[in-house]
């Protein structure tokens, strides 16, 4: 099912499914691909942690304090990233990819479970990855994204 809307009258995005039959809510939480169809922009959102978005480099402790529960800190990282989609004009919907960098790959349900009332329906690509650490100590998950935005009139 192809998405497009006014903001999005450009250009839609269409989940690429090779067998529509096994294409089912148990199996795929994620599409195998997105194909992007028409004039838009790309936008590539650098990873957001539970951490502030705008924070000190080199990082200061006391700005990286993070709540262990791994569905309060993909919230976090969803607010962080919604803040920028906000500045552009662009919704959940228009998220063509998501990489998730965990520190344990057992919270990936938790995780995908967390991002489910941003994106709603829509499914965009997907990759999980576990990794040994992120950037401050205790968080748990990364979230970067790429976005296909509409051209806006000139």
């Amino acid at each position: 099912m192809a998405i497009t809307t006014k903001a999005r009258a450009t250009h839609s995005l269409e989940p690429v499914q090779p067998d529509p039959a096994l294409n089912k809510k148990k199996f795929m939480p994620y599409a195998p691909a997105v194909h992007i169809v028409g004039a838009c922009d790309l936008m590539f959102v650098s990873g957001a942690t539970a951490s502030p978005l705008y924070h000190e480099h080199p990082h200061v402790d006391e700005e990286h304090v993070h709540p262990h529960d791994i569905a309060e800190q993909t919230r976090l990282a969803m607010e962080n990233i919604k803040q920028v989609l906000d500045h552009v004009g662009a919704t959940w919907q228009d998220v063509v990819k998501v990489t998730t960098y965990l520190t344990d790959i057992r919270d990936m349900a938790a995780a995908s479970a967390a991002t489910r009332p941003y994106f709603k329906d829509w499914k965009p690509a997907s990759t999980t990855v576990c990794i040994n650490q992120l950037s401050s100590p205790g968080a748990r998950i990364e979230l970067d994204m790429i976005v296909a935005v509409a051209k806006q009139a000139v």
